[in-house]
């Protein structure tokens, strides 16, 4: 890197860092801190990347910027749609179509997230793509996140790999699958006619699974808006939780969160959850 171009960014990247209180990411705001917004490193922190690699970015040298860091960088600086779209152009990188794991995250619903520090909570699509977890939601259901391609959906994992469907126990396996069902017919509709992302999921798993098909079929229709549900991990045992969700106004993204399950011994198991300080215990999600 090097151009023009590249030089805006890493003055872009300063100018968001500036305007970001500490205390609004979770850092500390004590006597000695010399600058009125974020650090260098604590935004490195906040987007999984290197000190020395940032610092190279805001100096406006370096290598090109992935898509997948620079939709790290947007949801740590907080930007707006608008503000997303000019980091992607800056950086000479196509903005992703939204939907995504790249996808932009509003800053209300990450500040929202990042204030759910007790319960486990996570941010995805309408089409189960993950797009933040919280430690918590990491260390409950294992690491959503990073997965490309339609592998990036839950649901379509949950009927092309059959090491998904371990998360529930197997006599829940049948209502999970109506309920993915009907609510990604539900998501379908309400997308734009000219969507292609909905449809090319949806027939592909008409292709190859039977059961998609025959539930498909049968035309349910119906959002989760919350669910109660009985999750396995491999330290807890059966974790029962209610699973309760905050829409985004368009209906493309909503805000998940887990809390104990009334008359079970869940409340026990997510305090040992944050106990354990929020370690990936579940394992990958792969």
């Amino acid at each position: 890197m090097g151009s023009a171009k590249y030089t805006e960014l890493g003055a872009f990247l300063r100018a968001r860092r500036g305007r970001i209180r500490p205390a609004d990411v979770g850092f500390p705001t004590g006597p000695r801190r010399r600058v009125p917004g974020l650090r260098r490193d604590e935004v490195a922190q906040l987007a999984g990347a290197s000190v020395d690699y940032y610092n190279e970015l805001e100096r406006g040298a370096g290598s090109q910027p992935s898509e997948q860091m620079l939709a790290a960088l947007a949801r740590a600086l907080r930007l707006t749609a608008d503000e997303r779209d000019h980091l992607y152009h800056l950086a000479d990188r196509p903005v992703p179509a939204s939907g995504g794991g790249a996808s932009h995250v509003h800053p209300g619903m990450l500040d929202l997230l990042h204030r759910l520090t007790s319960t486990p909570a996570q941010v995805i699509t309408d089409l189960h793509v993950t797009l933040v977890q919280n430690p918590l939601a990491v260390a409950l259901l294992g690491d959503q996140s990073g997965l490309t391609g339609p592998r990036a959906s839950f649901v379509h994992r949950w009927f092309t790999e059959p090491e998904a469907r371990r998360l529930y126990p197997e006599a829940d396996h049948g209502a999970q699958s109506r309920a993915f069902v009907a609510d990604l017919r539900a998501a379908a509709a309400r997308r734009d006619a000219k969507d292609t992302e909905a449809r090319s999921m949806v027939e592909t798993l008409l292709r190859v699974s039977p059961e998609f098909a025959v539930l498909w079929a049968e035309h349910e229709v119906a959002f989760r808006r919350d669910d109660r549900k009985r999750l396995n991990h491999p330290v807890l045992g059966l974790v029962e939780v209610n699973c309760l969700n905050l829409f985004s106004e368009d209906g493309r993204q909503r805000l998940l969160w887990f809390t104990p399950a009334v008359g079970t011994d869940s409340a026990g198991q997510l305090d040992l959850l944050a106990v354990l300080g929020g370690q990936d215990l579940a394992g990958p999600a792969r």
